[in-house]
C-alpha cells in the first residue's frame, strides 16, 4: 500500500511545480506567478482526471461479475490517488490567495501585510470552498478506507464506475481558466461549456441510477426495488455522494443559462461578473 501512496505524493506536486517553473521560466511565456499557479493547479486536476477515468475504465470493462471479479488497478489507483486530495486542498488554497493579492486585498509588495491577514484569506478559502474541502475530506478520511478495507475485494466494477466520474473534471477546468481570463464569450468556451454539461450529467448524475441498475440486472431485481433490497447504509451513502454533484450540477446549468442567453438580452452589468 505504501509504495502507490508515496508515488502519487511525488507525481502530483512535482506535477504542478514543473508545470508552474516552466510557464514561469520559459522566455516564450514568463507568465506571473498568479497565473502560473492558477494553471497548473487546473493542469494537474485535469491529468489526475484523466489517469482515474482511465484506470476507471480498465477495471469497469474488465469485471464481468459486478461483486465477485477482481482488477489490480482498482485498489492501486485508490492508493495512488490518496495524495492527490491532500494535494489539492493546499494548490487551491494557493489558487484563492493569488486570487486574493490580484484584487489588491492583500496590500502592496512593498507594505506589511496586516497581522491575521492570512488568516483572513485562510477562512475566505474555506468559506467559498467549503463543500470541495469536505469532498477532498471525506474521500481521504471516508471512501480510502471502505474501498482499501471494508469493501475486501468486492464490487472492483461499482469502484470502476465512480472513477469514470472524473471525465467531466478537465473540462470544468478549463471552463474555470477560460472565466478567469475573461473568454466567456469565446467559441471554445461555448463548446467547452455543453461538454461540460453533458459529460457531468452521465458520469456523475446519472451514473448513480446506472449503478442501481447494474444491479438489479446482476441480481434479476427491477430497478426502483434495487434499494430495496441492499444495505440501508449502501442508500445512505449513494446519497451522500450524489447530493453534492446535484449541487454543482445545478450552478453548471445556470452557467450554462447565462453562457447561451439570447443575444437579444442585456447583458450583465460589471458588479454582477464574476472573476
Amino acid at each position: 500500500m505504501l509504495t502507490p501512496m508515496v508515488a502519487g505524493g511525488v507525481v502530483f506536486p512535482g506535477l504542478f511545480l514543473l508545470s508552474k517553473n516552466t510557464l514561469q521560466r520559459l522566455p516564450q511565456l514568463r507568465w506571473e506567478e498568479a497565473d502560473a499557479v492558477i494553471v497548473s493547479a487546473r493542469l494537474v486536476s485535469s491529468v489526475q482526471a484523466v489517469m482515474a477515468s482511465t484506470a476507471g475504465y480498465i477495471v469497469s470493462t474488465s469485471c464481468k461479475h459486478i461483486i465477485d471479479d477482481q482488477h489490480w488497478l482498482s485498489s492501486a489507483y485508490t492508493q495512488f490517488a490518496v495524495p492527490y486530495f491532500i494535494y489539492d486542498i493546499y494548490a487551491m488554497f494557493l489558487c484563492h490567495w493569488h486570487k486574493h493579492q490580484v484584487k489588491g486585498h492583500g496590500g502592496d509588495e512593498g507594505e506589511a501585510r496586516a497581522p491575521g491577514s492570512t488568516w483572513a484569506v485562510a477562512r475566505g478559502y474555506l468559506h467559498k470552498e467549503f463543500l470541495m474541502v469536505l469532498h477532498h475530506a471525506v474521500m481521504v478520511l471516508v471512501c480510502f478506507p471502505l474501498s482499501v478495507v471494508w469493501r475486501q475485494g468486492k464490487g472492483d466494477f461499482f469502484l470502476g464506475c465512480l472513477l469514470m466520474a472524473e471525465v467531466s473534471t478537465p473540462f470544468v477546468c478549463l471552463g474555470k481558466i477560460l472565466i478567469q481570463y475573461k473568454q466567456q464569450h469565446t467559441l471554445l468556451h461555448k463548446v467547452n461549456g455543453a461538454l461540460m454539461l453533458l459529460s457531468f450529467l452521465c458520469c456523475r448524475v446519472l451514473l448513480f441510477p446506472y449503478l442501481y441498475w447494474a444491479y438489479g440486472r446482476h441480481a434479476g431485481l427491477p430497478l426502483l426495488a434495487v434499494p430495496l433490497a441492499i444495505p440501508a447504509h449502501v442508500n445512505l451513502g449513494a446519497a451522500l455522494l450524489l447530493a453534492p454533484q446535484l449541487y454543482w450540477f445545478f450552478l453548471i446549468c445556470r452557467g450554462a443559462c447565462r453562457l447561451f442567453r439570447p443575444r437579444s438580452s442585456p447583458p450583465p452589468s460589471p458588479c454582477q461578473t464574476q472573476d
